[in-house]
């Protein structure tokens, strides 16, 4: 099953927040927070994020906030997770201290990178738009 990062699930949060607001209706983190009852410094970084990729763009100011810059038909899933965990994301056989200790012995490193692969393709296919705003109701969802 696939595990979605808390940070990602914030910024699909943010996003769909966002996206459905007025195109001239600013959104702070503070809003996300209280709405969706998030962490502060988590949800804003994910924001700041967001912003310096050009999903978001942002305004400063008493009145300040973030508004979409991008979007949500351009942006697949992947990118995002990209955006959110880094460039390191799907790489195989790779543990928190480096590369597995059984990499040099291990007998599925080949079919491991494979299903990786696939799914990763398939991550890449989904645009957030179709994510966030399909109905899960729906039998044709994606």
């Amino acid at each position: 099953m696939l595990k979605i990062n808390k940070k990602v699930e914030y910024a699909m949060m943010v996003l769909k927040f966002i996206a459905t607001k007025d195109s001239s209706e600013l959104v702070t983190a503070r809003d996300i927070c209280t709405k969706f009852k998030t962490p502060f410094d988590s949800t804003a970084k994910v924001m700041q994020k967001l912003n310096s990729e050009k999903i978001l763009v942002s305004a400063k100011g008493i009145k300040g906030g973030y508004a979409i810059n991008k979007s949500l038909s351009q942006i697949s899933y992947l990118d995002l997770v990209k955006i959110i965990e880094g460039n390191d994301v799907g790489r195989v056989c790779i543990t928190s201290k480096g590369d597995c200790e059984n990499l040099q012995v291990c007998n599925i490193v080949g079919p491991v990178e494979i299903l990786n692969k696939k799914v990763a393709s398939f991550l890449g296919s989904i645009k957030l738009e179709q994510l966030l705003f399909s109905s899960p109701i729906n039998k044709h969802i994606l």
